[in-house]
């Protein structure tokens, strides 16, 4: 059942404010109306995310805004993942597992990163701060990722993400692993044998694009 305009826009509003509550609320009247969850996600909710990433290029809203905005974006995913995943649905959306790796407790530009891959329609799974390279294998397994990216910004802990290139090897993941953080540079990258470096936000979702064929949806 498509979404009708009344509550798309309520959607869309919930995110643009970054209300928690109102997100949560609205996903969870949208179920009880029938409506399909994959729906409300992309044509309700990540409408607004879009409108956020456009406003804060345009130097409109500023970081505060752009993170509140993914909060309520995951409030909203609170109720309606669980549904998509017991129904099977959602499974053109490729998945990103996002981390910061074990030892370092840096992440406001991991967290800008997930943002702007949730506005342009991939299903991130986001993973936090200093995670470990089990975590990270155990996620990209468990949910099927196409990518996996790995934030440091220590130079201490870069060996971590060397690490976890290694294990997806071992393991035999089909997966793309990308780096980033303020030490990281492309020869590191290359180094390790990762699939791609940025030093962005934005150079990261296009590298992600194009390794997962260039589409999100």
């Amino acid at each position: 059942m498509s979404i009708p305009k009344d509550i798309s826009e309520s959607m869309k509003k919930a995110i643009v404010e970054g209300n928690e509550a109102d997100a949560k609320r609205i996903a969870q009247e949208a179920l009880a109306k029938g409506l399909d969850p994959v729906e409300a996600i992309e044509h309700g909710f990540v409408p607004g995310l879009k409108r956020m990433g456009e406003l804060f290029d345009q130097g409109e809203v500023f970081l505060p805004e752009l993170m509140m905005a993914g909060e309520a974006m995951k409030a909203a995913v609170s109720v309606l993942g669980p549904i998509i995943r017991e129904t099977g649905g959602g499974g053109n959306r490729p998945v990103i597992v996002m981390g910061t790796v074990e030892g370092d407790l840096h992440e406001i530009g991991k967290n800008i990163i997930c943002i702007m891959l949730e506005t342009e329609g991939f299903e991130v799974v986001d993973l936090g701060m200093d995670v470990s390279t089990e975590d990270f294998i155990r996620a990209v397994s468990d949910n099927r990722a196409s990518v996996v990216g790995a934030s440091a910004l220590l130079t201490t802990t870069m060996e971590h993400q060397r690490a976890l290139v290694k294990a997806t090897k071992d393991a035999g993941l089909d997966v793309k692993v990308i780096v980033g953080g303020a030490p990281i540079t492309r020869e590191w990258a290359d180094e390790i044998g990762a699939h791609g470096y940025a030093d962005n936000a934005k150079d990261a979702v296009k590298l992600v694009i194009v390794l997962t064929g260039g589409r999100s949806t």
